[in-house]
């Protein structure tokens, strides 16, 4: 299975300080290394280095928290892949109702063109992955 993983998810990830990196991280230490992948897009990545930044616990710049993202995706035991984008706002599931949906939706639609599911701590998000507690 390939798993596109939110911003939260990735964002718990890199800051190990993130509420919860824990049950992300062991999440993904019980993922089958032959047969499973993680995946990210732009959308995710970006959403990741410009949040680092505004976190007041920290006090990254955007050039750090890139780097930061880079070294996470480079020591990671699985390895992550990052999904081509080419979708349009067409392609938004229907149950999509307000602005605030739209990435949510736009990334269930990103994973599933690439046979993949969109991995999330979101428990609202119709055909996602909860990631488990």
């Amino acid at each position: 299975m390939i798993y596109l993983l939110d911003v939260n998810a990735l964002l718990s990830l890199v800051h190990q300080e993130h509420l919860f990196n824990r049950r992300v991280s062991e999440w993904m230490k019980s993922l089958d290394r032959r047969n499973d992948r993680v995946a990210t897009c732009s959308i995710v990545e970006l959403g990741v280095v410009r949040i680092l930044p505004q976190l007041p616990e920290v006090d990254y710049s955007v050039e750090e928290a890139q780097d930061l993202l880079d070294r996470f995706k480079a020591s990671s035991k699985l390895p992550i892949i990052l999904l081509a984008d080419e979708l349009g706002a067409d392609t938004l599931p229907k149950w999509v109702k307000n602005p605030s949906q739209t990435t949510d939706g736009h990334l269930v639609s990103l994973a599933h063109t690439h046979g993949a599911v969109l991995a999330t701590l979101d428990r609202k998000i119709p055909g996602a992955f909860l990631i488990p507690d």
